[in-house]
């Protein structure tokens, strides 16, 4: 078998085999099998199947699986991102606690640009630099408008369901200058963060911080990365 042949991968019925690379010295007999960097950047490519606003697909062609593995850690583990970190409970009368109600809270994406923000250090005070305040109040009420009867929760109640558009963004410094093009917010409105009932309410400060995937999924940028 020639040494090209060894480098590619085989696919079977049960399994796959030859995912390793054999570019290093003496690993077969009679042939040199150092690796070059300027050859791999000859030989190595990337081709775009699919791109859309969620997804991107693509190949990487002439690379060892090590390699390909590395660049899937990179992007789960150390791209930035924004994500809630701190949440301050002003009230909860609701039934998820403020525990499970702040998890859910900073698992929520939002569109920021990490590139436009410091990282905050332990000990760092709050500033327009290293933090985004966000906040959610929201109260739930009888809707007296309901035709008689109602059983739909949606219609019979006000902010029976909270969701992620609820949240608002409050700007401080000069943040609401410097992003005054693409303000910032979740990425996606629909997603549910709790139920409330009328007489039931949620208050609370949230404070968006940059971070990478190691320390936390929820600066993880991508959801998979296979």
């Amino acid at each position: 078998m020639s040494l090209a042949d060894r480098n590619r991968v085989v696919l079977l019925e049960d399994r796959v085999e030859n995912v390793s690379g054999a570019e290093f010295p003496l690993n077969f007999g009679g042939q040199d099998a150092v690796f070059n960097l300027e050859d791999f950047e000859n030989s190595f490519d990337i081709n775009i199947v699919c791109v859309t606003e969620t997804d991107i697909e693509f190949d990487l062609i002439g690379v060892d699986a090590s390699i390909a593995n590395a660049l899937r850690r990179i992007l789960i583990a150390e791209v930035p991102t924004v994500a809630i970190e701190k949440v301050f409970m002003v009230n909860n009368t609701g039934v998820v606690q403020d525990e499970v109600l702040a998890h859910r809270l900073g698992l929520i994406p939002i569109n920021a640009d990490p590139a436009k923000f410091l990282w905050k250090q332990p000990g760092d005070i709050p500033t327009d630099q290293n933090t985004i305040v966000l906040k959610l109040d929201v109260a739930c009420e009888v809707n007296r408008d309901a035709a008689p009867g109602e059983t739909d929760p949606k219609k019979k109640y006000i902010n029976s369901a909270v969701y992620s558009n609820q949240i608002v963004w409050d700007p401080k410094g000069e943040q609401e200058r410097q992003f005054a093009d693409s303000p910032i917010r979740p990425i996606h409105d629909d997603i549910l963060i709790t139920k409330l009932r009328p007489g039931q309410v949620i208050s609370c400060e949230l404070h968006c911080e940059k971070g990478v995937g190691k320390d936390h999924a929820k600066f993880s940028p991508v959801a998979t990365a296979s």
